[in-house]
């Protein structure tokens, strides 16, 4: 007998570890590997912050403090309009004596919880436990006050607007930039007994409404501890609208509802790549970068509608929504093309709304760097060409091709290619149509073309490499719709980057007017704050392989296979120079180093890759796992620098699965070498393409051999036609390299003239 109770005491024990086992992993569901929190501690400049909001929707919402590590949080959020520090109005939950209350307040807290769809916390001092969950264009916040016998506020605060109260409702609007306001509507559930504005230490009830800079209202429930339950809808067209936004998405004050409508909805979009392996953190690096992705650009149609910054008119939609926050120089590279495979229609309607944008400033210039407030046109050259022709060539239809063939020509002959300009075309423009690359200043030298930046300056390398590209871009438009002149004129423009080539060093070397390289130079230092004088953000070591269209033509300038992989081999072993402190107080975007390689930095993002069109992928392969190891990691650190909504974390994304768009634009991917034993991706016409790596494990990172679609595959790329219908990709993986496979059919580039 006891040994039978025995048997079934040591049954119940294996039972429970299972059932434990499963809970923990087996049961987790995509969303379950998100942590918002990664990153949130920058290495340098600007962190990731922790946002709480559906994919792609209009309200976000983050903690709002001065950093991850503050003691305080100001306020509660009611929705952030820029992805990186602009928030509007404010919400202050509050018990106690009067003479504390002000427009927004600090508050000490704990017990943070945070996911895409939640946020709860704690307001230690104040003894008040909050929940939120936010939908597209509305949110519920429930507070729970619990001192007993200490009255009880709500302050609603608009930071430059106005607001307003009546009865249990709030309304305002907040002004930002270039005519733009963000309006909000607000109900409480429970009625409260005062409400007005604040004078004298008092409720000023007989004025319900306050203008100006921290204007604010308040409203008190009492001396007794109970919960508030509050619901909002925003709007970037009226109160009215806000109000209807809100009425149309909340029907109830449940927060716990909401947030599990949240939670379907991240699961879903996240799903569409479910990846399997023995490693979960790994699995939390991925399904966060894939979170990061879907931050950006954000929809504003409202009931078929929405407000445009870009002309300051409210447009009909057209059924078709509109899309705006997409800092094009950085998403175009990996986000974008992440979005063709998984979110096609998502993706066609943001090109359309680039050709409205576009349409509405008036001169069809295609945006550079559209937000809620217009384009700000930052950065340098025209990147959205190449969002258009990496959508046609992969098979997207839904827009113009002709429409879109002539606002980016438009943006590119019309506008000025100065950086962070939106001025129409002058003298360096015209310069470079003759000569080909844009003329570099001489140290000292004073700067006399007008609409340059103080700051920013020239950065001719890196307009004349961005440029090259884009009139490549261009060109692979043009020939698609038949425009065969202009097509092989772009085509030749392309090959711009050669006039700033120089053969004695093999790097990109700035030139004066008069076609001579500055001279003395150091292609760590040269160009003062950022290496702007000649770069943009990043030294010349990082420019050296920005010819992502025709890295043949690189091959051959540097003289071939073996001294391009002398020179990449170098670039990661090259020491800074100086001590980090001067190196990066000179280059401040160009952390995550190894050697003088930037991993926090967009235009690095497809060096690793490069080995493969030199004939050793299994480079490639050691490269891009020792890079993620090392730089993106689940843990207040882990990310390298400026994820740039999306910007870095598509290059995780893509380099985890084991592929990687190197020139959007040219329908091929690169192979790397995958993280996981296998990684299933739903394309958006239902067909799924498969990463099978046999032999999977954290040491075996080489390919040995591999087969596509029942193939034998002895090439490091493949094109979008092989997956665009499903398919699969197996990967015969080990712990050393084999040097035979994929060296002879390299990736495809523009090639030489």
């Amino acid at each position: 007998m006891k040994i039978s109770n025995i048997c079934l005491f040591i049954c119940i024990l294996i039972l429970s570890a299972c059932t434990s086992i499963n809970n923990d992993s087996t049961n987790k569901q995509p969303v379950d590997y998100v942590n918002p929190y990664m990153g949130n501690i920058s290495h340098l400049l600007v962190p990731t912050y922790p946002t709480i909001h559906l994919p792609n929707s209009m309200l976000r919402v983050y903690p709002e403090r001065a950093d991850f590590t503050g003691d305080v949080i100001n306020g509660l959020p009611l929705i952030v309009t820029s992805h990186r520090g602009r928030s509007a109005f404010n919400l202050s939950p509050y018990q106690g004596s009067e003479e504390n209350i002000k427009p927004v307040i600090a508050y000490s807290y704990d017990r943070e919880k945070l996911a895409p769809y939640h946020y709860e916390v704690d307001l230690d001092d104040q003894q008040t436990h909050i929940q939120y969950a936010p939908s597209h264009q509305s949110a519920i916040y429930q507070i729970d006050y619990t001192q007993t016998g200490s009255p009880v506020y709500l302050i609603l605060n608009s930071k430059d607007g106005e607001i307003k109260v009546d009865g249990n409702t709030v309304s305002g609007y907040q002004k930002l930039e270039n005519n733009t306001n963000v309006y909000i509507y607000l109900e409480t559930e429970q009625p409260p007994i005062q409400s007005g504005t604040w004078k004298d230490n008092a409720i000023d009830e007989s004025r319900k409404q306050a203008q100006g800079k921290n204007s604010f209202v308040v409203l008190y429930y009492g001396d007794k501890a109970q919960t508030i339950n509050l619901r909002y809808g925003i709007s970037f067209i009226s109160e009215e609208q806000a109000k209807n936004n809100l009425q149309r998405e909340q029907k109830d004050y449940n927060v716990r509802q909401l947030a599990d409508k949240g939670r379907a909805i991240w699961n879903e979009v996240l799903g569409k790549i479910k990846v399997n392996g023995s490693n979960d953190t790994e699995k939390t690096v991925f399904y966060t970068s894939l979170y990061r992705c879907y931050e950006r650009p954000v929809c504003i149609s409202e009931d078929g509608h929405y407000f445009s910054a870009f002309d300051g008119k409210v447009h009909e939609d057209g059924g078709k929504p509109f899309y705006t926050d997409d800092w094009i120089w950085d998403t175009y590279r990996a986000t974008h093309p992440l979005r063709v495979l998984i979110e096609a229609e998502t993706e066609v309607n943001i090109i359309n709304s680039y050709l409205l944008m576009a349409q509405q400033m008036g001169d069809n210039w295609m945006p550079t760097f559209p937000e809620i407030t217009g384009d700000s046109r930052r950065m340098n050259s025209n990147h959205a060409v190449a969002t258009v022709i990496d959508g046609y060539t992969k098979g997207l239809k839904g827009f113009d091709l002709e429409k879109a063939y002539i606002a980016c020509k438009k943006g590119i002959e019309e506008k000025t290619l100065i950086p962070w300009s939106g001025a129409p075309a002058g003298w360096l423009d015209e310069f470079y149509k003759e000569h080909g690359y844009i003329p570099a200043l001489y140290p000292g030298e004073k700067e006399t073309v007008e609409n340059v930046n103080s700051f920013e300056k020239r950065q001719p390398i890196a307009v004349t490499l961005g440029t090259s590209y884009d009139q490549w871009c261009l060109s692979q438009i043009a020939k698609a719709l038949g425009k065969t002149e202009e097509a092989d004129y772009y085509l030749k423009c392309s090959y711009n980057y050669r006039n700033v080539y120089n053969a004695e060093t093999g790097f990109f070397h700035p030139k004066d007017k008069n076609g001579k390289f500055i001279e003395p130079f150091d292609y760590r230092y040269s160009g003062g704050m950022g290496a702007r004088d000649y770069y943009g953000e990043n030294n010349g070591w990082v420019y050296r392989w920005d010819v992502p269209h025709n890295v043949a033509d690189l091959i051959s300038l540097m003289g071939g296979n073996d001294q391009f992989i002398a020179n990449l081999n170098r670039t990661f072993v090259e020491p800074l120079g100086k001590g980090k402190p001067e190196f990066y107080g000179q280059l401040p975007d160009h952390t995550g180093n190894v050697g003088q390689f930037s991993m926090a930095n967009e235009p690095s993002l497809h060096i690793p890759y490069l080995y493969n069109y030199a004939g050793q992928p299994w480079k490639t392969q050691k490269r891009i796992h020792t890079l993620l190891k090392q730089w993106f990691r689940n843990d207040l650190m882990g990310v390298p620098g400026d994820e740039d909504g999306g910007g870095t974390s598509a290059f995780v994304v893509f380099s985890m699965m084991g592929f990687y768009p190197v020139t959007p634009g040219m329908p091929v991917y690169n192979i790397g070498s995958p993280f996981f034993a296998n990684a299933k991706m739903t394309m958006s016409n239902g067909k799924v393409f498969e990463i099978e790596a046999q032999n999977y494990s954290d040491d075996n990172k080489y390919i040995q051999s591999a087969t596509l679609n029942g193939k034998d595959w002895n090439k490091p790329w493949f094109s979008h036609s092989d997956i665009e219908n499903g398919g699969k990709l197996i990967l015969v993986m080990g712990n050393k390299p084999n040097r035979d496979w994929g060296t002879n059919d390299v990736p495809p580039s523009a090639g030489k003239l």
